[in-house]
């Protein structure tokens, strides 16, 4: 295997430390929009020259400072200075060393979070880590936060660990070192791990009364000199290789602190809380509903195919003629099938208003009325049969007395109050005025007094409704004629007898009808039951934007702050993993 090139070496730095350069950049503009992450602004990479920082981690009395006088081979007499204070680091500590800053931090584990608020802050602003723990082992928590530095960190490269007393009594150094090890895991081939005792080092630099031959064991067992040539060996490649990967971490982690400072709280979470629980509301009652449209859809649908298979099993072998009780046996259905579908429909959308108005009050704006627009196109059959609706009935007979529609057949009359519409002066309200004279036919037209005040009387809007309602009923009267077709009319039977070769394809040409308008209807109610639902919901989120407007305005900011510092969180991963 050949050697890489530096030069190779060298223009890769350059390239990640451009790239990291160019995304602080979008950083910056990103966090500077909103004063929750514009305090972040400082802590992004920058152009840094300065001397590389190897910052020392571990807990209080690991003995770091011990070790920074070791490695800066300090007098007796500074060597007391330094390690006096109990904690004896305050504040991270600089210290000049080959070229390099020395950063003597606060021991983690001290008790003190202030200690470990500002060893942490340490740890985000070095280069490299000289992580120190002691032969007694390091516990859970120190464990813990050891890994922590050298996985989500990104250290594991730009690491040393010192296990640090080894000289003392009872100290089996093979045991310890097999142990720390264990603990560092998967790290443990990657990171370079360093016995010493800075202690004896200090000693045997400053006890005259040390022999020359004492002095150079001392030294030697400590190993100060090997931790030295490991450090200097990770900071090797120079400010070019090594600080781009610590700032292509230390992006990574800012931006981590910015999606922190969305995390809301107080009455901003409230509101933010208020908007979820009334999506969640609304879309539960839709969703109820649009079930709900579903499986009766689905029911009409199979009524519809059990009438083709009905009136083609009545069709008479001799003739091919439908008898009539089994044509108005039909009808009866059909247009049950169709007035049932509106009730449960209609029941599931008040429902849906109920539970509405139990969580946020009358504010909730009730639905209007559904009206089923049944394809009705007009027919000329002379003589429908009866249905089993009194309503319908009602309606007929309001048609026949009180309607001047000029309608020369009952079926030919009740395709214009079906396609009159609920205007005032309309056929449709004319009948609905006539059924609200007596009180028998009242009930029938508006049995929860919805609509009117007693008989003669309408509430307000009330007489529009009730027009509705009798289009409804005289239109679903007419669908039913209409699509049963000829099939009712004897005369056009036999006209059509003589144009078909056989029973058996006029059943099936009877069911494929069914079967078609089945699948029609189907999509026909499904599309305008959620056009009703649709606008409906319209009105609720409307009538309920009071509560949900701030709520939704923080989420909204959210939102958008979110979604660009995961964009950039993306980016700067990739810088890292470039990194490594």
């Amino acid at each position: 295997m050949t050697d890489s090139n530096p030069l190779d070496a060298l223009e890769s730095h350059e390239d990640l430390n451009a790239r990291v350069r160019t995304l602080s950049a979008r950083a910056e503009s990103v966090l500077s929009t909103h004063a929750r992450t514009r305090g972040l602004i400082a802590s992004l990479p920058h152009t840094d020259t300065s001397p590389l920082r190897i910052a020392l981690l571990g807990p209080y009395s690991a003995g770091k400072s011990m070790l920074t006088a070791a490695l800066l081979r300090l007098p007796q007499a500074a060597v007391d200075e330094l390690v006096d204070a109990a904690p004896k680091t305050q504040e991270p500590t600089p210290y000049e060393w080959n070229g390099v800053t020395l950063v003597d931090l606060p021991g983690t584990l001290s008790g003190n979070e202030g200690h470990s608020g500002a060893a942490r802050r340490g740890v985000r602003g070095a280069d490299a880590l000289m992580i120190v723990t002691t032969s007694e082992l390091p516990g859970e928590a120190e464990t813990r936060a050891i890994l922590q530095a050298l996985d989500a960190d990104g250290f594991a490269d730009r690491s040393v660990v010192v296990i640090n007393k080894m000289n003392a009594e009872n100290s089996d150094r093979d045991v310890i070192l097999e142990e720390v090890r264990k603990r560092l895991g998967a790290f443990a081939n990657r990171v370079p791990i360093v016995p010493t005792d800075a202690r004896d080092y200090v000693d045997a630099a400053n006890d005259p009364d040390l022999t020359a031959a004492h002095r150079e064991l001392l030294v030697a067992e400590s190993g100060i000199d090997a931790l030295a040539a490991e450090l200097r060996r990770i900071i090797a490649p120079g400010i070019s290789g090594v600080r781009p990967k610590a700032q292509a971490y230390e992006l990574l982690r800012v931006l981590a602190d910015a999606e922190e400072k969305w995390v809301l709280d107080g009455e901003e979470l409230g509101a933010a809380d208020t908007v979820k629980e009334v999506e969640e509301s609304i879309s539960q009652v839709k969703e109820s509903v649009l079930s709900t449209l579903e499986r009766e859809s689905d029911v009409v649908a199979s009524k519809l195919n059990a009438a083709g298979s009905k009136l083609a099993a009545g069709i008479s072998e001799k003739d091919g003629v439908v008898a009539v009780d089994i044509a108005r046996t039909v009808h009866k259905e059909l247009v049950h099938a169709s007035t049932e579908f509106d009730a449960k429909f209609s029941s599931s959308v008040g429902t849906a208003f109920d539970v509405l108005v139990a969580e946020y009050g009358t504010g909730v704006p009730e639905p209007e009325a559904w009206v089923n627009d049944l394809d009705s196109p007009e027919t000329t059959i002379d003589a429908p049969p009866d249905d089993e609706s009194p309503l319908a009935r009602e309606v007929k007979e309001a048609a026949a007395k009180a309607a001047k529609a000029g309608a020369r057949t009952m079926a030919e009359l009740i395709g214009k109050v079906a396609a009159g519409g609920g205007e005032r002066g309309s056929a449709a309200s004319n009948i609905a005025n006539w059924l609200n004279k007596n009180r028998v036919s009242q009930k029938l037209l508006d049995p929860r007094g919805g609509m009117t005040n007693g008989v003669g009387k309408f509430k307000p809007w009330g007489q529009g409704k009730a027009a509705s309602k009798v289009v409804g009923a005289a239109g679903k009267a007419q669908w039913a004629l209409a699509v049963m077709g000829p099939l009712v009319d004897v005369t056009s039977v036999v006209q059509d007898q003589r144009k078909w070769m056989a029973i058996s394809k006029r059943r099936k040409t009877i069911r494929d009808g069914f079967d078609e308008e089945a699948r029609g209807q189907r999509t026909s109610l499904m599309d305008a039951g959620r056009r009703y639902l649709s606008e409906w919901i319209t009105e609720v989120e409307q009538s309920l934007s009071g509560l949900t407007k701030q709520g939704a305005e923080i989420s909204a900011e959210r939102a958008t702050a979110l979604e660009a510092i995961k964009s950039l969180r993306d980016e700067a991963a990739k810088l890292v993993g470039l990194a490594d």
